[in-house]
């Protein structure tokens, strides 16, 4: 196995605050790692500018039947995963929309297999299996900015012609990537040298969330701060379902749960309704002609929800 030597990249300096860390009371370790992912947030401040052309971006192709991907090795590829899978129950949509590719498959969500990430050709071959194609958007995480498999992803998705973003933790310098849109959370050396599930992971998991949520607001999954497409498929979402209803249409349990089995459990729909004379299937052609965007399809009714 070739090696290079990455002592230069940024995730693999040591910090100097945490060059006592083994001898350190608990509280003291504890306060140093409080102290430490305060620079998980600023860097992802930093980086929006990036995430917002990435986001603006990923709608449009989304807009036009595209689908996006996170793909990653190591703890970079299990956040991409988790944050995938997460979509469908709270945004309703389809489990293809976003899709989490990870290095070694299902089994290294639970087995490290980073030995995989070094296989340029892996991550290509991953895409294919998948269908991806040039409508598609491409996010490739990679910590350090060198992964073999996310820059074999990065290059054949290009060659493609499908959107590229690259999302890493080193300066462009330390670790080019390659990509159209370049976001860089620069978190620095990590408290236990080179774990960057660490402040890394954390910075990782707030862009990722900043990206999915952002796109699925754009694409009308919520109106208000309200996860109005949010799939009703337990006790829990059933409750927060109907006090969606209760809150923005002003409608009471018992009605709210008429609406929402009229609606087929569309909460969405169940809400157009309530603020019109719509029956469900009409209220749906209301709001595929909005592109369901509820906020528009109201406008278009000349209606308006009572809060």
């Amino acid at each position: 196995m070739a090696t290079n030597d990455r002592g230069h990249l940024l995730t693999e300096q040591p910090n100097p605050a945490s060059a006592a860390l083994d001898q350190l009371e608990t509280r003291a370790i504890v306060e140093l790692f409080c102290e430490e992912e305060r620079c998980s947030q600023l860097a992802v401040a930093a980086a929006a500018p990036a995430l917002s052309a990435a986001t603006d971006a990923i709608v449009a192709r989304l807009r036009s039947g595209g689908r996006l991907f996170y793909l990653g090795a190591g703890t970079s590829g299990r956040l991409g995963v988790l944050d995938a899978a997460e979509c469908p129950p709270t945004f309703c949509s389809p489990p293809e929309l976003v899709q989490g590719v990870l290095a070694g498959g299902a089994p290294a969500l639970l087995r490290s297999s980073e030995g995989l990430e070094d296989r340029a050709e892996a991550g290509q071959a991953d895409l294919e299996a998948r269908g991806f194609c040039s409508a598609d958007a491409l996010v490739g995480i990679a910590a350090g900015g060198t992964t073999p498999y996310v820059h074999g992803a990065l290059r054949h998705a290009g060659g493609l012609g499908a959107l590229t973003i690259g999302m890493a933790c080193v300066p462009t310098s330390q670790a080019p990537m390659p990509c159209d849109i370049d976001i860089r959370l620069l978190t620095g050396p990590e408290l236990v040298t080179g774990s960057t599930r660490l402040k890394a992971g954390t910075a990782t998991k707030m862009a990722l969330n900043i990206l999915s949520t952002g796109v699925m607001v754009k694409l009308g999954k919520v109106h208000g701060n309200r996860m109005v497409d949010v799939a009703v498929t337990n006790s829990k979402l059933e409750d927060r379902a109907l006090r969606i209803l209760r809150d923005l249409a002003g409608v009471e349990r018992p009605r709210g749960m008429q609406l929402l089995e009229a609606a087929g459990g569309s909460v969405k729909r169940a809400l157009l309704m309530a603020a019109t004379d719509l029956d469900a299937a009409a209220a749906a052609a209301a709001l595929d002609a909005a592109g369901g965007h509820l906020r528009r399809a109201l406008a278009a009714l000349g209606a308006q929800l009572s809060h």
